[in-house]
C-alpha cells in the first residue's frame, strides 16, 4: 500500500500541498512513493530532518504537513558517552553523520517484535 503523501498536523489554515511540490521533502516522499532508490545524500539529509524537529519522532514537519517516512525508517539504539539514546535513521551510515563524538555501539532493533 502506498503511503500517504503528507498528513495535515494542524488546525489553522495551511498552504495546499500541491503548493509545496517543489519541496525537497515532497519530492523524497514522492520518489518512495514511486520505489526509486535514494541515494546517499538524501538518506543523509533524511535521517538528519527527522531526528533534528521537535515534532515527530518518524516524520518531518513543513508547514502545517507531516511528512511520514516511518515506512522506511529504521529503530538503532547508540550507546554513547555512558547512555543509551533512540534514533530513527535510513541506514547507520546516515545515523554516523548526524551524530558527533566517540559512538561506543549501534544496534538495530529488529521490527519483527513490537515495543
Amino acid at each position: 500500500m502506498e503511503a500517504a503523501v503528507a498528513t495535515k498536523f494542524v488546525k489553522w489554515e495551511v498552504p495546499t500541498l500541491e503548493s509545496l511540490h517543489e519541496c525537497k521533502v515532497y519530492r523524497l516522499r514522492m520518489k518512495v512513493n514511486n520505489g526509486e532508490v535514494l541515494n546517499r545524500e538524501e538518506k543523509n539529509w533524511i535521517t538528519e530532518k527527522v531526528n533534528g524537529n521537535t515534532y515527530f519522532k518518524s516524520a518531518i514537519p513543513l508547514q502545517g504537513w507531516r511528512f511520514d517516512f516511518s515506512d522506511i525508517l529504521r529503530t538503532f539504539l547508540v550507546s554513547q558517552y555512558g547512555q543509551w539514546r533512540e534514533y530513527k535513521a535510513m541506514d547507520k551510515t546516515a545515523l554516523r553523520k548526524i551524530l558527533y563524538g566517540r559512538i561506543d555501539r549501534i544496534v538495530e532493533l529488529d521490527k519483527r517484535h513490537p515495543k
